[in-house]
């Protein structure tokens, strides 16, 4: 497959799941049941499908969140807590990890125990789609490699908006479209023929990560996304490329 791949064509209420077309009311449960099957592998997956290199990009956009005690995080699609943990090791305030899948969620709040972070961390398992918090309630939103599963890209956005405070910052660390036209080869050969096969024999589930790198593909590019969080009421948009597009984080302020 090339980087260039892109939906087909479906009924106004279908949208992509990898490359298959589902109806839209389907595709919370087919993503929860992804996330259900990959949580007790997560994170040693992400260093077999990243080679690693993931750990240097949560590492770049912890700081590009600059942590400060005086600003508290909400962490969408928090997961297993990498950025909760990140943010706290260097200094944030209090946090609020969030995620829509109660297994992933479950593994974040036993490392938080783990790690001596419990205390400072409030658990939320919500949808990032429709946040069951206030207007103008947070300081900062991060969201690391969750945007493309959700379902209503648009309205992740808004919400994020919505409940940032005035002077607030919404942080999205994603896959994104290769820039360097070399690397997209390898890069395919890697997520199509690689990597669901390291899904099959590390956490015995191909299926899964056959359809976590598809959904890669069918996230929007970087302009793409720039323009969606401008179009949200977001502004200074600014857009970092990681690893030659492989990556991206995009910034935007509630001003």
């Amino acid at each position: 497959m090339s980087d260039n791949t892109t939906a087909p064509q479906g009924a106004a209420d279908d949208i992509d799941f990898g490359y298959r077309r589902v109806n839209r009311d389907d595709k919370k449960t087919l993503v929860r049941e992804v996330f259900d099957s990959v949580a007790p592998k997560y994170d040693l997956m992400n260093d077999l499908m990243s080679l690693g290199i993931h750990r240097l990009w949560k590492r770049i956009f912890i700081n590009v969140l600059s942590p400060s005690p005086r600003r508290d995080l909400l962490d969408l699609a928090g997961g297993t807590g990498d950025i909760t943990f990140g943010w706290l090791g260097h200094g944030g305030g209090p946090a609020i990890l969030s995620d829509i899948n109660a297994a992933m969620l479950s593994v974040g709040r036993d490392r938080a125990m783990a790690n001596g972070f419990a205390d400072r961390i409030s658990f939320l398992n919500a949808d990032a789609e429709k946040l069951p918090l206030p207007d103008r309630s947070v300081d900062t939103i991060s969201m690391s490699f969750g945007l493309r599963n959700c379902t209503d890209k648009d309205a992740v956005i808004s919400e994020a908006r919505r409940v940032l405070r005035p002077g607030g910052r919404f942080c999205v660390l994603e896959f994104s479209r290769v820039q360097v036209a070399a690397l997209s080869p390898i890069y395919d050969l890697w997520s199509f023929k690689v990597l669901p096969k390291l899904g099959r024999v590390v956490a015995k589930d191909e299926d899964s990560y056959q359809y976590l790198a598809e959904s890669i593909r069918m996230m929007p590019d970087q302009e793409t996304l720039a323009g969606m969080f401008r179009k949200a009421g977001l502004g200074r948009v600014q857009v970092r490329n990681l690893s030659g597009g492989i990556a991206a984080i995009h910034t935007g302020w509630r001003l």
